[in-house]
């Protein structure tokens, strides 16, 4: 069993430890970690394996902190016709102690022909069982199911969500898309599966744009594309739109300080984009974006941007009078390739302060 998809294992004491789209039938799989989504997603991924599997398979799901004793082994023990069994329990660490006591005891000597599921959503209570399952050797397995809380790990996410698709999306829609949903996986999830499901063909920017342009990261992400490269005009004019129809400054802050982060990252450094995007914990065509706007750019003009940049981070989130002045005045300056334009009110010379 295995599915598409880029999440890497690692070694653990007792083998391997699998990403969420790595799962697959273990006499016990525990899976654990806090991104409820992606645990959500393995546990549909195995049941579904194990149905097409075999359709007569009984599926059990329970909760740790209400089986009974015992009743773990029931459910997991062959019935008279010896269908196959998948017992789901949720919440293994609200467990009871009467729960850790069975699941310890049935993992050393799990039943022939039954999976049993159990997920941990994080914290220390359980950790004697989670050990136990880890250094269980083949009776079994752990799928790790963290937060993914790097761009990088939600590009490959979605990436993956294409590719499994076999569809064809662009880069620059890519990254618009996983821009516009930086806040939710789930919603990534379902807007990945919208434009595969409604669209044809390669899936173009124009394409995202359509579907979700209205989505306040992506206007950002917009304005920070236009003010990276130097177009002031259509930099000012995309956050006065932003801002009519109710974008907050602070996510278009956010969105140009990734650009700046990006040209600081790239500038100075040698080698194929490929090396640098290993290095630099970048994708080979966020390197080649980066090596392109740098154009106009010095060492000296990304450090006034990245001081612009924190003066109006601290301004948008609440030092300021007039945070929408302040990020009028940082897309001056980074428009300018960290000089000033806009006149006096880009200086932050503004009558009346």
């Amino acid at each position: 069993m295995a599915a598409a998809g880029r999440g890497a294992p690692r070694k653990t004491a007792g083998g391997r430890t699998l990403a969420w789209d790595q799962i697959r039938p273990a006499p016990v799989i525990l899976v654990s970690g806090t991104q409820t989504f992606l645990a959500d997603r393995a546990i549909g991924v195995l049941r579904d394996y194990l149905r097409a599997e075999d359709p007569s398979v009984e599926i059990h799901e329970v909760y740790a902190d209400s089986v009974g004793p015992g009743e773990l082994q029931t459910l997991a023990s062959p019935s008279l016709f010896g269908e196959p069994r998948l017992v789901i329990v949720r919440g293994v660490e609200k467990m009871s102690d009467s729960f850790l006591a069975d699941a310890l005891a049935y993992l050393a000597s799990p039943a022939d022909g039954a999976t049993v599921l159990l997920r941990h959503g994080g914290g220390v209570r359980g950790k004697k069982l989670l050990d136990a399952v880890r250094s269980a050797g083949d009776r079994g397995i752990e799928v790790a199911c963290a937060e993914l809380k790097k761009e990088q790990e939600r590009h490959d996410f979605a990436a993956a969500e294409f590719a499994r698709a076999s569809r064809r999306i662009r880069p620059r829609a890519l990254q618009s898309l996983v821009t516009a949903f930086s806040g939710d996986l789930a919603e990534l999830a379902a807007a990945c599966q919208q434009l595969i499901a409604d669209t044809s063909g390669d899936i173009t920017e124009a394409v995202v744009d359509q579907y979700y342009g209205g989505r306040a990261e992506t206007t950002a992400f917009a304005v920070a594309d236009a003010a990276v490269q130097g177009d002031y005009a259509s930099a000012l004019g995309g956050l006065r739109n932003a801002l009519s129809s109710g974008v907050d400054p602070v996510p278009l802050v956010a969105a140009i300080a990734m650009k700046v982060r990006g040209l600081a990252k790239v500038s100075g450094s040698r080698g194929s984009s490929a090396e640098l995007a290993k290095r630099l914990g970048m994708a080979p065509w966020q390197v080649e974006r980066a090596q392109r706007d740098l154009r106009g750019w010095t060492d000296a003009g990304l450090g006034v941007a990245i001081q612009a940049l924190a003066d109006a981070d601290a301004a948008v989130k609440g030092e300021s009078r007039d945070p929408v002045f302040a990020v009028e005045r940082l897309i001056g300056i980074i428009a300018a390739k960290g000089g000033v334009r806009g006149g006096r009110r880009a200086a932050g010379e503004r009558p009346g302060r």
